[in-house]
């Protein structure tokens, strides 16, 4: 993982221009008086874009830095210059993408609440790659005695071993080697899926499907057996 970047404003995030949606006049009319100057300042052609780029920004570093705060147990050795690093890359972040999602708020919620959820995801993301930046992404099973558990019947017991005996049987012989790889690096080593992304070089987009791919095989196989 990249180290943190020198830390940034909002002046210096590329914005993505959006064009203007057919359905912005309906769109509007639903949306709080607000959320409506939010989106009409940030629209594309409007005088006061800067300015309210700006203004969104600090929204944004305020909640990247409250999420960051809430989970910095995660991260003891996190130091305080690192953490408002990790604020202003989230909420420069945050910021590109929700100007190039513009057009997708429809006003289900406040116009603030559906930005700061940008910057509350960004920071968690950040925090987990921190957090496993330096340890080893495990792809072989290493929980399989903690999935058993110690709080059932005998009974229950003799079955559970019986379905994960089967599942590890599954697993080792129809899924690839890839969909093995990926699905017990997130089932079963909780590797958090964004890590594992940033580590192989790809997207969660495409793990995602994989994982998906793995648990359609998996349980076409198990309904077999």
């Amino acid at each position: 993982m990249r180290s943190a970047s020198p830390r940034s404003t909002a002046a210096s995030v590329p914005v993505t221009t959006v064009p203007r949606s057919r359905s912005h006049a309906t769109r509007s009319d639903r949306l709080d008086p607000e959320s409506r100057r939010w989106i009409q300042r940030l629209s594309p052609g409007s005088a006061e874009r800067n300015a309210a780029i700006e203004s969104l920004h600090v929204l944004l570093l305020g909640a990247a830095r409250f999420e960051i705060a809430r989970r910095r147990g995660s991260l003891p050795h996190l130091r305080g210059s690192d953490q408002d690093d990790l604020a202003h890359q989230s909420a420069d972040d945050a910021l590109v993408a929700i100007l190039s999602k513009l057009g997708d708020f429809r006003g289900d919620s406040r116009f603030t609440t559906w930005a700061y959820k940008f910057a509350l995801l960004e920071a968690a993301v950040k925090l987990r790659r921190r957090a496993w930046q330096s340890r080893e992404v495990p792809l072989e099973p290493e929980r399989w005695a903690l999935i058993a558990g110690d709080d059932a019947t005998p009974q229950q017991g003799a079955e559970r071993a019986e379905l994960l005996a089967a599942l590890r049987d599954a697993i080792a012989r129809d899924l690839t080697p890839h969909q093995r790889r990926i699905l017990v690096a997130v089932a079963l080593n909780g590797v958090p899926i964004d890590v594992l992304a940033e580590r192989l070089g790809t997207t969660r987009g495409a793990l995602y499907k994989t994982i998906h791919d793995a648990r359609r095989r998996l349980r076409a196989a198990l309904g077999d057996a």
